[in-house]
């Protein structure tokens, strides 16, 4: 599975910004997706995830203001971002897992792979 994230900018705090990552094969549907970031001087950290029955979770520092989705028709996955914040400045990458289990959702060690990553930047 080879994945490529894009849709990052520049956005001013409070603003809105959609991620898109699209997925290259025929067996999307059967991985789990995540999002994480990673921001300059940082780890990786979990931002959202979607598993293949379309349930969502989100780390509580986005829980309310973003919003994971798939579409397996189309190969992609997307995060919406609203009531951006500049802590939200990061790089963001995308993910698929085959086994993710629940309590795991948030490891990055749980993916199997992974985007490049996009930049977003929230600043006025």
């Amino acid at each position: 599975v080879q994945l490529q994230a894009f849709g990052g900018g520049l956005v001013q705090p409070g603003g809105s910004l959609r991620l898109s990552c699209a997925a290259s094969g025929n067996t999307f549907r059967t991985y789990a997706m995540g999002w994480f970031r990673q921001a300059p001087g940082q780890e990786r950290e979990f931002v959202a995830a979607i598993r293949q029955n379309s349930h969502t979770y989100y780390s509580d520092s986005v829980k309310g203001r973003f919003a994971i989705s798939r579409d397996n028709s189309k190969n992609m996955v997307y995060l919406q971002m609203g009531s951006l914040k500049p802590s939200d400045t990061a790089v963001y990458f995308c993910a698929a897992g085959r086994s993710v289990i629940l309590s795991a959702l948030g490891n990055m060690n749980s993916y199997d792979y992974w985007g490049q990553g996009t930049e977003v930047t929230v600043s006025s």
